[in-house]
């Protein structure tokens, strides 16, 4: 299960195959991380710097984080993808990155994902398959990775990196 948190100016990524150390995150950041809570991470319940320091603690990488840089992400399910707009001061967006999936028997197949080269470097893609991703889990669809990017972002835990 993939699981993106937003809030503010972070954005955490969680990855259930990955999670082994729960008391880490736990006990860093306890109004954070509460596993008897639904979602279990609510980031509006503590600090940005706590939430960082926590979440860099993670020794199996199961939570990993990044800032948000003004980026909003949303899917676009009439239009099978999930889009990235930065969001100037004055609230004008500008769509700025992608990531497309077509739907077949199989599940849900991520052929292509792409950001801005002015953005890139700043966890956006990954935030756009993992937006998908999720999406795909709750509806139960499985996930087909054949864009080489999201095909490493969802296959760590299945390779142990």
């Amino acid at each position: 299960m993939h699981r993106l948190y937003e809030y503010g100016d972070i954005a955490v990524f969680w990855d259930s195959e990955k999670c082994r150390h729960q008391k880490k995150c736990v006990t860093g950041s306890p109004q954070t991380f509460d596993f008897g809570r639904r979602p279990w991470i609510d980031l509006t319940k503590a600090p940005t710097a706590e939430i960082w320091k926590t979440v860099n603690k993670c020794p199996t990488g199961a939570l990993t984080c990044v800032y948000t840089h003004n980026v909003k992400i949303e899917t676009d399910m009439d239009n099978c993808r999930s889009v990235a707009f930065s969001v100037s001061e004055t609230g004008v967006e500008e769509q700025i990155g992608e990531c497309d999936f077509k739907r077949s028997k199989e599940g849900w197949i991520i052929y292509h994902t792409e950001v801005s080269p002015e953005f890139s470097e700043k966890g956006i893609a990954k935030r756009l398959v993992y937006k998908l991703a999720e999406a795909a889990e709750r509806e139960g669809a499985d996930i087909i990775p054949t864009c080489s990017y999201a095909k490493k972002v969802l296959s760590c835990a299945e390779d142990g990196e």
